[in-house]
Order: structure tokens, then C-alpha cells, then sequence
């Protein structure tokens, strides 16, 4: 079984918020004591962290629950419930997360990057926070808030400097094998690279660099032929191409051909990747008997440069020219990779959807949250989520929506008539309105 995995599915579930308490106070020679109802603890959330310690997503293949820690209950005597504990999920860096309609949300590239992959639910406040003038032993207080879940589409776009290009079995396993520590396997049968191998190649005392040996690509790739098509992504990432050609091919496709294959799938996957620096190489010139990089021919196929990663011809140099070319893409970078970014999620609002005659639903959470209270029934709870609804702007949507007097409002857990005119209740329930 593969160790390598480069896709795979995540659920986060975010830690639920506390409840708010309802308490009064109760001591000796206090009377009528206020109430001191503390708040709910808020849901742990749930953090996607890029990390150099993982390389894979094979943790998330058959364990893809990750869930932050719920948030206490509040008390009496104003005591707060305790925060739930955040969770760190580490993931390899170069980790994209898309959502269900398949949009790319965050992209971590760099070690120590963040994204908030669920919110922790906000803790419900105590009756000791609904204390007002008009409201003086308010006997209600908020449920937690359930913390954000979702699943997610996890993809690995390996980061390194230098990607190798090449049709199978043209000797890029063998080539990261002679030039790095990476032990690929390799045999004389096609498609012997199932998966990515990165390997780091040390130029000199003071300088190194990755290179990843991708998957042999064939024509039509970029449509999702062979093997390649999974893998095209990780080439995304890379500073500088080598695009290996087999200089006599077993096959019998032509170094021409291969040449213009390569850079077509390439530049119809992403057309950017050709803008990146590339050397063409010509590989396994140990079996060529014959061959001149400078045949002025019209129909020569001229690499760059030619070498044998069996007996080492060429090797040292296209070391050196690789070193430069990373060294200088390095040097144009404009992101700084040391700035540890935190991604979090956008503001959320709510909307208004039609769901029947005379029959409409309020979605969002901050519309939840305001009726999120343990007890609608009194007076009082139904004065506050009225008048809380009107001031955040339900009201004027529900209008807008065409909703008419009568109607009924589904929010949350919570179905009610709505009408435009009602006022708000000030703790005369004598004149509150009251309407069927």
C-alpha cells in the first residue's frame, strides 16, 4: 500500500458553544437579588496548519474526523463556562482545502500558515447580561451556539524548486536517484513512478534545493490521460521545469515529438508553467551511438544539454545550472516565505429564501444567534428576539422578500407569524399587541 496520498477528505466539526445560565441571586438580607446567570464558555475551533513534518495526507485517508473541544455551561454568581480547546490540524505545506462545489478556499505554501477550517460556536450569555432599565428579573438567557461543520476536499501540490518533465521511463527516477538521496523506484517497464518523490540536492556547501520527480506524463494529460493527470498540479509550484527527453526512445516517439508533446500538455494544464524557467535535457546519451548537440540540421532536435545518470556524463553541469536558475528565481520572489499568514473566514450576514406560500426561512448565523434562547414563551424572551431581529435588519429583508403580514418565519429552530407592525414589548403585557 502507497505511503504517499495527495488527496483526501476532511471533516471538521467546531466545538459547540455553552449555555447561559438563568440564576438570581440568593443570599441572606438581599432582597429581591438580581440575576446572576453567567455566560457560556465559546466551542474550541478547528485550525489547518502548515507544516515540513508531514509530507503526506495519508492521516486524513482513513481518520477524516477532526473535531474542536465544546465550550462549559455558564453559573450562578456570574461564573463563566470555560473555553473549549482549540484544535491544530497539521498538514503538509502546499495543502489546498475546496469546498463542495470544488472552489479552492485557502492554499497554505508556507510553513507556520493558517486557516480557520471551523469556528468554534459563540457561548450563550447568562440572564445576568439581559439586566435593563425596563428589564429587571429577565428570566431567560442564550443556548451555545453550535460550532461550524463541513467537509472538505484536501489536495497536496508538492512544494519544490525543481519539477522533472518527461514521458515514462525516460530516466527521471534514475536522475533524482544520482543527484539526490531520493531511492524512487526504478525498473525498464513504463509507469514504474506511481507517485511524487522529492529529493534535495546539495549544490555546494552553502546551497541545496528540492527536486520533485513527477509521474510520467503521455499526450492528453491535461484532459486526464494516463497516470500524469493527477500529478500535473505538482508542477504548479515549481521554480524552474527540467523537460527530459529520451534522446533514442524505445518507443520510438522521436526527441521532436516528445519535446512538443511536453510543452503542449503543459501549456494547456496551466499556460503559465511556460513563462517558468526550464532547461531541456536530453537523457540516457549512453545508449546513443552517436549524437551532436550542435547538428545545424533543420530537423535536429538540440537540448540544452545531454547526460547519463548511469555513467554521469553531464551530470556536474546540469547540477550547476539548476543551482543558478533556482538561486535567481529565489531572488525575484516578492513573497516573503517567512510571513506566517492566518486565514479566516469571511463575516457571515444572513439571507431570506421563499420556501412556500405565504412561507418563508431567515439563514445565517447571525440571525441564529438571536433567537438562540433557552425560553421563547415569556413576554419578555419574545420582546428581546423581536426587537434584536428588527435592529439587525430581518425586518427590512423580509419585506423585501415580499413576505405579507400573517406569513410564517422559520429561524433556526424557531417558526413564528411575522408582522411588519408589531411593536415592541416594553413590560406592560397589557399592551402588547398580540395577533393570530
Amino acid at each position: 500500500m502507497s505511503g504517499f496520498v495527495d488527496e483526501a477528505q476532511l471533516h471538521v466539526k467546531a466545538g459547540d458553544g455553552g449555555a447561559g445560565a438563568v440564576a438570581f441571586r440568593r443570599e441572606a438580607h438581599v432582597d429581591k437579588g438580581g440575576p446572576d446567570g453567567g455566560d457560556g464558555g465559546r466551542g474550541g475551533n478547528v485550525w489547518l496548519v502548515a507544516t515540513t513534518n508531514q509530507s503526506s495526507l495519508l492521516g486524513f485517508r482513513d481518520h477524516p474526523h477532526r473535531r474542536g473541544g465544546d465550550g462549559g455551561h455558564g453559573g450562578g454568581k456570574k461564573k463563566h463556562g470555560a473555553r473549549g480547546t482549540d484544535l491544530e490540524v497539521p498538514v503538509p505545506v502546499g495543502t489546498r482545502a475546496k469546498g463542495p462545489d470544488g472552489t479552492v478556499l485557502v492554499d497554505l505554501v508556507s510553513p507556520g500558515d493558517r486557516w480557520m477550517a471551523g469556528e468554534g460556536g459563540r457561548g450563550g450569555r447568562g440572564n445576568a447580561s439581559f439586566l435593563s432599565n425596563r428589564r429587571r428579573a429577565p428570566a431567560f438567557a442564550e443556548q451555545g451556539e453550535k460550532g461550524q461543520e463541513q467537509w472538505y476536499d484536501l489536495e497536496l501540490a508538492l512544494v519544490a524548486d525543481v519539477a522533472l518533465v518527461g514521458f515514462p521511463n525516460v530516466g527521471k527516477s534514475t536522475l533524482i536517484s544520482r543527484i539526490s538521496a531520493a531511492k524512487p523506484k526504478v525498473a525498464d517497464y513504463p509507469f514504474t513512478t506511481l507517485e511524487p518523490h522529492l529529493g534535495v540536492v546539495k549544490a555546494d556547501d552553502e546551497s541545496n534545493f528540492t527536486v520533485a520527480d513527477i509521474p510520467g506524463l503521455v499526450e492528453g494529460a491535461a484532459e486526464g490521460k494516463g497516470l500524469g493527470h493527477r500529478f500535473l498540479r505538482h508542477i504548479t509550484r515549481a521554480r524552474a521545469l527540467v523537460v527530459l527527453v529520451e534522446l533514442e526512445p524505445v518507443t520510438g516517439t522521436s526527441p521532436a515529438e516528445q519535446h512538443r508533446v511536453l510543452l503542449d500538455e503543459l501549456g494547456r494544464y496551466q499556460p503559465d508553467l511556460l513563462d517558468r524557467p526550464r532547461i531541456v535535457v536530453g537523457s540516457k546519451v549512453d545508449a546513443v551511438h552517436a549524437f551532436d548537440i550542435d547538428d545545424t540540421s533543420d530537423d535536429a532536435f538540440r537540448p540544452d544539454l545531454v547526460i547519463s545518470a548511469v555513467t554521469g556524463q553531464g551530470i556536474r553541469e546540469l547540477v550547476g545550472r539548476l543551482s543558478q536558475m533556482v538561486a535567481e528565481a529565489r531572488a525575484e520572489q516578492t513573497v516573503d516565505e517567512g510571513m506566517i499568514v492566518i486565514h479566516r473566514p469571511l463575516p457571515e450576514g444572513f439571507a431570506v429564501e421563499r420556501v412556500g406560500e405565504g412561507e418563508y426561512r431567515v439563514i445565517g448565523r447571525v440571525a441564529e444567534r438571536a433567537v438562540a434562547l433557552n425560553d421563547v414563551t415569556s413576554d419578555e424572551a419574545a420582546d428581546y428576539v423581536q426587537g434584536r431581529l428588527r435592529r439587525i435588519g430581518v425586518d427590512r429583508a423580509l419585506n423585501r422578500a415580499g413576505a405579507r403580514d400573517g406569513d410564517l418565519v422559520h429561524i433556526g429552530d424557531l417558526s413564528f407569524e411575522w408582522f411588519r407592525d408589531q411593536p415592541e414589548f416594553t413590560g406592560d403585557s397589557q399592551r402588547r399587541r398580540r395577533r393570530s
